[in-house]
């Protein structure tokens, strides 16, 4: 099976590969050779997951993966006239061409379960800690666990915003798991709706897409599961 790879370059020092059909799946590298060598085991721990949420039922066929490099997204930064800066300025992230396909019927289906799995993985992985344990800080770290519930449930909230097509921030609930659950619900109703869009948006010099929202909000909470993780278990 073929996997269409798209490079970010950039994202906090290292690169991101991305597996553009198939939100959630993604490397990391130091560079973007690195990140595009680790997309093979990405590939196969992604089609593991899929299997372990779907009953064993995947639609990825990983008996031969082909990885093809097919574009590359340099991060830069920009000041408030949109002129590009150092990295005190404001990130403009990837937007790769595979972010302009409308999304189709299959790509909304999957994406809903993806969701839902990807939450079941957070919420698993904050089940057994208290109060204490959640708001325990981390030396070095921006956030305690329950800043990162709030970091994920208020990203979700800015991907819709993107599109113009979020809820007020001030409708957002402060307490971190009640957040969760208000934005992706808003999230859940709002994909159905954007089957066949072609709307793209410019908003503070970055493009936007429904599918570019799909990409990264599967990403951003795959992810910052896998950090929970690692600060839960430290």
């Amino acid at each position: 099976m073929v996997y269409q790879i798209g490079i970010e370059n950039n994202v906090e020092g290292r690169s991101i590969a991305w597996a553009l059909a198939h939100p959630g799946c993604f490397a990391y590298g130091p560079d973007g050779n690195a990140a595009l060598l680790g997309m093979p085991d990405s590939v196969a721990e992604y089609a593991a997951w899929i299997n372990n949420h779907n009953a064993g039922q995947c639609w990825l066929d990983t008996n031969v993966i082909e990885i093809h490099h097919v574009d590359t997204w340099d991060v830069y930064f920009i000041d408030e006239n949109y002129e590009q800066v150092n990295e005190e300025g404001y990130e403009v992230n990837a937007w790769l061409r595979y972010d302009w396909r409308p999304l189709s019927n299959q790509d909304v289906e999957r994406g809903l379960k993806l969701l839902t799995w990807s939450r079941e993985d957070l919420l698993s992985s904050v089940n057994d800690l208290n109060q204490d344990a959640l708001e325990k800080p981390y030396p070095g770290e921006r956030w305690n666990i329950a800043g990162i519930l709030n970091h994920v449930g208020r990203a979700e909230w800015w991907y819709m915003d993107r599109l113009g097509m979020s809820m007020t921030y001030q409708d957002i609930p402060d307490e971190p798991f009640r957040r969760l659950d208000v934005v992706r619900s808003s999230l859940q109703n709002l994909l159905p709706e954007l089957v066949g869009s072609k709307q793209v948006l410019g908003v503070d010099g970055q493009f936007w897409s429904p599918r570019k929202m799909l990409r990264r909000a599967v990403w951003h909470e795959r992810d910052h599961t896998s950090h929970i993780r690692k600060l839960a278990g430290g």
